[in-house]
């Protein structure tokens, strides 16, 4: 059975955390598809073709990690995708218990598809898409904590 991974999350801007935990996910997956889900309580900064541009360039190269947008529950594009795993990066013990959560209702809804946590690498542990968002909508350079060669240009 190929081992695939559902990697969800609004990846707005995609940051060096989440590629540490594609590439370490990758150890223990065949395949991860990076899934851009609408969350409708965040107001993206970039747009949606923007994301979807940015992560195919950054895995143009590997054919075991691809970039699908979805709507709806997460749970219910995993069974879509055929992934029979959830890849989660937690950088704390908030991200822990509200991970935790999300983990529980989804394994009530399908108890086929389990969610896999890798811990954040201490140096990426401060990084995340809010704080970056917030860096460059008031002017400042927030290269030094995405991939290399992501426009953050705001279209």
């Amino acid at each position: 059975m190929k081992r695939i991974a559902v990697f969800p999350g609004s990846f707005d801007p995609i940051t060096i955390g989440h590629l540490d935990v594609v590439r370490r996910g990758l150890l223990l997956f065949d395949q991860i598809i990076i899934g851009i889900g609408n969350n409708s309580a965040k107001k993206s900064l970039f747009s949606l073709e923007q994301r979807m541009a940015s992560i195919g360039k950054i895995f143009e190269d590997n054919p075991n990690v691809s970039v699908e947008q979805y709507q709806g529950l997460t749970i219910d594009f995993c069974i879509q995708a055929g992934a029979n795993s959830i890849l989660r990066g937690l950088r704390n013990s908030v991200d822990f218990e509200f991970e935790k959560s999300i983990s529980q209702m989804n394994r009530k809804m399908h108890h086929k598809v389990e969610t896999v946590f890798i811990m954040s690498a201490p140096e990426f542990t401060a990084i995340n898409s809010t704080i970056i968002r917030e860096i460059i909508r008031n002017g400042g350079d927030a290269s030094e904590f995405v991939p290399k060669g992501i426009s953050l240009s705001v279209d």
